[in-house]
């Protein structure tokens, strides 16, 4: 009998990162997992236990204040009380990285005003808007298409999602979050020590994410897959809860306003172009009225697949 070795999903340090030493690793990760953990010199300790401390402070909030995180984008909103996903719950932040975007959420939670939460969140959206940032200067170079990337920053809108996953019941599904693809262009992922995250690889293997201390997970989203032209994986993943604790999660997850094309770049005679131009944000409201939203299957293909 062979002995099955468990793949584990790649580690990069983001200082290699930024001098550009890892841009082949990086790429290759996106392409054959469609993520990677990040390791990062910019969180301490004691930051991280500001960050999930405020998010259980925010998830304290009664349901009838929770509920005002209303937005007109879908999955941009309030998110919980689902019969079929009953462990979760999670708020999402509009333009996280702006002074504005924090501002505007924090007051609709807190009306008397809430600085340590602003603070504490608007920094952290900073930070990993920045590895965001990174990753996607690096693949646009490594694709030889970086002429590309400051018009695409220009359009980038961040939403930064806060999650709360509470211990089943012995009667209750473990199934915190069902298996599905992110709808992002790119999301980082970062989680209290309560582990839950589960990654499925392209041989319909489920792997558990296992964070190293201060670090993130970068995965590409659908629209990212689109635009390499089906070069970079857009990956499957799942929360699965076990144990009695509570499992808070944060994402940022990059969204672009405007319509997002495949560079001709990376079209030829062995990649033909697989997808039509696209609107983002159309795309997410496509699949939020979609019926089979729960099914395993290529969305952004039947959306604007050629």
């Amino acid at each position: 009998m062979g002995i099955f070795i468990q793949p584990k999903i790649p580690v990069i340090n983001m200082v290699d990162m930024k001098q550009n030493t890892t841009s082949n690793e990086v790429r290759h990760a996106l392409e054959e997992y469609g993520c990677f953990l990040v390791v990062c010199d910019g969180i301490t300790e004691e930051v991280n236990k500001e960050i999930f401390d405020s998010l259980k402070n925010l998830f304290d909030l009664p349901t009838e204040t929770k509920v005002k995180n209303t937005s007109t984008k879908a999955y941009h909103g309030y998110v919980g009380q689902i019969p079929f996903l009953p462990l979760l719950e999670s708020l999402g932040i509009e333009n996280a990285t702006s002074v504005h975007g924090v501002n505007s959420f924090t007051n609709a939670m807190w009306p008397s005003g809430n600085d340590n939460f602003c603070n504490i969140i608007q920094s952290y959206a900073k930070l990993v808007s920045e590895i965001e940032e990174t990753v996607r200067k690096i693949v646009f170079e490594s694709y030889g298409v970086q002429k590309y990337h400051e018009s695409y920053n220009e359009s980038v809108a961040y939403l930064l999602r806060v999650m709360k996953y509470r211990p089943p019941t012995v009667k209750e599904t473990k199934i915190g979050s069902i298996s599905h693809t992110d709808k992002s262009f790119i999301s980082i992922l970062s989680q209290n020590q309560v582990k839950g995250l589960e990654v499925k690889t392209k041989d319909n293997k489920w792997i558990p994410v296992e964070y190293p201390p201060y670090s993130f997970l970068v995965m590409a989203g659908d629209a990212f897959k689109a635009w390499s032209n089906d070069r970079i994986h857009s990956p499957y993943h799942r929360v699965v809860m076990e144990g009695h604790e509570y499992r808070y999660s944060i994402g940022l997850f990059t969204y672009h306003k405007g319509i997002i094309t495949v560079p001709d770049e990376l079209v030829d005679d062995e990649h033909l172009r697989k997808y039509k131009s696209f609107d983002h944000y159309g795309y997410l409201d496509f699949y939020d009225k979609d019926s089979q939203f729960e099914q395993e299957y290529c969305h952004i293909k039947s959306f604007c697949g050629v």
